[in-house]
């Protein structure tokens, strides 16, 4: 078993980590869709995060998740066709719209942040909190907490 084992390839450890990031998104993606947001992937929680956060535009959107303009801005009409952004006139520029997050995209970021907890509790009853905690620390440190673009995470 790759997990056991005293020492693995470079390979098995980027499979072992995707099984990860899968078997969480899955397991989270499965139970969204049993509440109503079928469909749903990864990348548009990020998005929809990025949005909150102040990303009201592609062009932003766009540089908050490492994509051109014009997958950011099909990134946004996707969010708009499942309900999870609007569009906005700006109050500064009659030209711009500004995206902001429905109600039921906050839904959708609550339902999700909360289903992501669960999994990482039960893998923490798994493995044991500190040994998760460890695990954090040192992919934290592995990866400079660098952003990921959409098309990293998508299948």
């Amino acid at each position: 078993m790759i997990g056991l084992m005293a020492r693995s390839s470079g390979a098995e450890l980027a499979l072992l980590l995707l099984g990860g990031f899968h078997t969480m998104v899955d397991e989270v993606t499965v139970e969204l869709a049993k509440r109503g947001h079928e469909g749903v992937r990864p990348v548009h929680e990020f998005a929809l995060r990025a949005v909150d956060a102040g990303a009201d535009t592609a062009s932003e959107l766009g540089r908050r998740l490492s994509v051109t303009k014009q997958a950011a801005a099909q990134t946004i009409a996707t969010l708009e066709a499942f309900g999870y952004v609007n569009r906005e006139p700006d109050p500064n520029d009659a030209r711009r719209k500004r995206v902001r997050v429905t109600p039921r995209g906050h839904e959708l970021m609550t339902i999700g942040g909360a289903l992501f907890d669960k999994v990482r509790s039960r893998w923490a009853a798994r493995i044991g909190p500190e040994q998760l905690e460890t695990l954090e620390t040192h992919l934290a440190q592995l990866t400079e907490r660098r952003s990921f673009t959409a098309e990293d995470l998508q299948d």
